[in-house]
């Protein structure tokens, strides 16, 4: 085995805690002496130790002289837990495998300089790209201290959400309800509109075969329209938060607090303003599970990252049948969002496109 197969394991273990380190980053860690593995760690959770101290803790003596792959630049600072590039000079390690840099500024650069100051020979850039894609969602909130926003929606091959008599139930296959369950579990909030409340009655929960990760519920709610009944304020199943605007009732919102219900309230609920809130709170990523309003407010303020889009084999047809994405829409072509397609794969009868969206930086 190579630096590169070495990192592709360390890169399968971070993976493999995809939805559980927020608002860390994932990262995997594996320690090599003399063409053996003899340590392996993941970052499990934020908090707890990451994944260069699990993997030495595994190694122990076995790790003097030896070489370490990190998916992550080891950290210099002390956080919840102490730096790791000091434990890594501490138990003699004679070389560094990095795949790519920390963003976060209490990182940034300084751990591979302590490492390098200590006379470790240090190797940076193996499997950088997959490094990077592994943590879009932390290297994109670290730099603009608001949520990767991801926008799903579940279409027929001519677009529609819904028959013209608004029946939807169901347009795509069990297979791909379940892949969107997976989704709710990596994301640390799912959005939507009052709308689709006031509709449905969703719970918004994550339902896997071996259970999940609820993320936090947040609704769009202008004025607060949300019935006490509805599922979200009774269900206690996760934390639901209600974005609402400075002219909402504050009777409601007692009202709703008495459930444990959170009312934050910005000057015009506007999604230029919610996004950065949500930042604030911690929230790095947002999954938008929204209508065609909602999701229409999304692309006006040009605040999507991603977009998932389930295609079932079916034709509703009809003029005034809903789409997937509404409001007054793209007015020139040359101002379109333009998308980069990722992956499209078929999931069961239907098929799955995963599109990013192209960043002129």
């Amino acid at each position: 085995m190579n630096d590169i197969d070495y990192m592709k394991l360390a890169l399968e273990l971070a993976k493999s805690t995809q939805g559980q380190t927020s608002p860390n980053p994932m990262v995997g860690s594996v320690v090599v002496k003399d063409g053996a593995i003899v340590g392996v760690g993941a970052h499990l959770k934020a908090g707890e130790g990451h994944a260069e101290v699990q993997a030495l803790k595994m190694a122990g003596e076995k790790a003097k002289d030896g070489t370490i792959y990190v998916t992550l630049e080891p950290c210099s600072h002390y956080g919840k837990t102490p730096p790791c590039a000091d434990l890594i000079i501490e138990k003699g390690l004679k070389r560094v495998v990095v795949a790519t840099g920390d963003s976060n500024p209490a990182v940034a650069g300084r751990g591979l300089t302590r490492i390098k100051e200590a006379g470790l020979e240090v190797k940076f850039g193996v499997c950088q790209q997959e490094a990077n894609e592994l943590n879009e969602i932390f290297f994109h909130f670290m730099k603009y201290q608001k949520p990767y926003v991801t926008l799903k929606s579940a279409t027929t091959l001519d677009g529609k959400t819904a028959t013209v008599t608004g029946k939807s139930k169901w347009i795509t296959g069990e297979e791909a309800r379940e892949d969107v369950h997976r989704y709710r579990h990596t994301h640390d909030a799912i959005l939507v509109g009052i709308g689709t409340v006031l509709a449905d009655n969703p719970s918004l929960t994550t339902r896997l075969p071996n259970g999940g990760k609820n993320p936090i519920r947040v609704v769009l709610d202008r004025s607060l329209r949300i019935p006490v009944e509805a599922k979200l304020v009774q269900d206690q199943e996760a934390p639901t938060w209600i974005l609402t605007t400075e002219e909402a009732s504050m009777d409601k919102q007692k009202e709703l607090e008495k459930y444990g219900i959170d009312v934050l309230r910005t000057p015009d609920g506007s999604i230029e303003k919610v996004l950065p809130l949500l930042g604030t709170k911690g929230i790095t990523s947002l999954f938008v599970e929204g209508g065609a309003e909602v999701n229409g407010s999304f692309l006006r303020a040009r605040a999507v990252d991603q977009v998932i889009t389930y295609m079932a084999p079916k034709l509703f047809g009809g003029q005034m049948a809903p789409t997937a994405i509404g409001g007054k829409g793209i007015e020139e072509v040359e101002n379109a969002l333009e998308l980069e397609i990722k992956e499209v794969t078929t999931i069961g009868k239907d098929i799955k496109i995963v599109s990013r969206v192209r960043r002129s930086e």
